[in-house]
């Protein structure tokens, strides 16, 4: 299938679209709400990596950088203190003995859990005048959306 039907303004409203859900998604608010939503003592810095890792640990510090956008010397110092409080370990990668990788612990995995009721919770309050078939569309849609945007070279300027 050929997307040149696929109008200019289209591509905009749907950059502004993901645009406008990536700035509610990155205010430190809504992770504070969260935080406080699911009743856990948190550093509302180290929760988009604890999340993080839970979801794609075991996983490298560069890597999980990569996916928060920050440095990894930061994110280093913030896993290292998650390490600290129980929540996650690092051991050596089997495929790569110079990388380090975290994955979560029945600590940090019970606190993701907590989290995740909390996000269910408030997401049911946003989905509240949606049908169910909506809300399966837009699932399966932003899922073929995610997937086909991974698989886009940067340069493409996606």
């Amino acid at each position: 299938m050929h997307n040149t039907h696929i109008s200019t303004t289209c591509l905009r409203e749907l950059h502004g679209a993901v645009l406008d859900i990536v700035a509610v998604m990155n205010r430190p608010q809504r992770d504070e709400a969260l935080i406080g939503e699911a009743g856990i003592p948190l550093d509302r810095a180290l929760f988009p990596l604890l999340v993080g890792i839970e979801r794609y640990g075991p996983i490298g510090v560069v890597d999980m950088a990569h996916r928060v956008g920050r440095d990894y010397t930061t994110v280093s110092r913030q896993v290292a203190k998650l390490e600290s409080l129980g929540l996650v370990q690092r051991t050596d990668s089997a495929a790569d003995r110079r990388v380090r990788e975290a994955s979560i612990t029945p600590k940090g995995k019970t606190m993701t859990e907590l989290v995740d009721a909390a996000r269910d919770r408030m997401g049911r309050a946003v989905f509240k005048t949606w049908d169910l078939q909506e809300v399966d569309e837009l699932v399966r849609l932003m899922r073929r959306f995610a997937d086909a945007v991974k698989d886009v070279p940067p340069a493409s300027g996606c």
